[in-house]
């Protein structure tokens, strides 16, 4: 495959400075990678540290760039405050926000405990609000502020086991729109990607074993899963300044997958 960043200048996020919340595995680790190697200084935040400190390093070693790691749980308000907080410090600003991080686990909503709702509601849809909140001062202070949230496709069809993320996610895309509305006056854009299936990420691994995946597969149009690197590209996108007239969109970038669901659901 093509390498996803590769129209985009060296360059092309220099003098930028993003935080990447779940940024030490998968997805957030891929979007801090592409930012990092296009120039941008980046925090990358995660509940663990040691996990943190292994894509720190690797990071730094294939972009040559100095990546500033927090431990953080976005679910607690103060630990979104300090993550902002340490990344100002270091980078002397904040322009860039991801929301990347999210829980999620198979279900089905009979048997789904109060607690296992909650927690993803509280990681996905409360995190994403709580660093938003915390990111705001310093995202328009910039004037060129841009939040990115990672959302899913999830919820765009009934999916069996996936209540809880699904309600979430839903949370998610409300969130974007209002805050393009209410925050364009401050300077900030605020987007969302909805990626489809992505190889060689925690979420494929838990959600689709084994021929769940064969399943999957069958049902993308192009024919194959997503790369982490795709993702990353269109984050790159919705950052710089092609995207400078774009706010409160979700772009999905699955393959063509959520529009086949519902013809897929009718087979099983």
């Amino acid at each position: 495959m093509i390498d996803p960043l590769s129209p985009y200048r060296p360059d092309a996020l220099a003098g930028h400075v993003a935080i990447v919340t779940g940024g030490a595995t998968g997805i957030g680790r891929a979007i801090a990678r592409g930012f990092a190697r296009l120039g941008a200084d980046v925090c990358i935040a995660s509940r663990k540290p040691d996990a943190l400190a292994e894509a720190a390093a690797a990071l730094g070693a294939e972009t040559g760039r100095a990546i500033l790691t927090v431990p953080a749980d976005v679910r607690n308000p103060d630990d979104a405050t300090r993550v902002v907080a340490a990344t100002v410090e270091r980078f002397g600003g904040l322009d860039t926000l991801v929301n990347n991080a999210a829980g999620n686990f198979l279900a089905p909503a009979a048997t789904l405990s109060p607690n296992g709702f909650r927690t993803v509601i509280d990681i996905d849809l409360n995190g994403t609000f709580h660093m938003c909140r915390a990111a705001f001062a310093a995202l328009s202070a910039s004037g060129r502020g841009a939040i990115l949230n990672i959302s899913a496709t999830l919820h765009y069809h009934g999916t069996p086991l996936q209540l809880h993320a699904s309600a979430a996610k839903a949370g998610v895309d409300a969130l974007t729109r209002n805050l393009a509305v209410e925050w364009g006056g401050a300077g900030i854009r605020v987007n969302a990607i909805a990626p489809g299936p992505i190889a060689d990420t925690e979420g494929m691994r838990r959600l689709a074993p084994g021929d769940a995946a064969t399943r999957a597969k069958a049902g993308i149009p192009l024919g194959r899963f997503g790369a982490a690197d795709e993702i990353a590209a269109a984050a790159v996108f919705l950052r710089s300044a092609a995207a400078a007239y774009v706010t409160g969109t979700v772009l999905v970038v699955d393959g063509g997958h959520c529009m086949n669901q519902p013809m897929m659901l009718m087979q099983q």
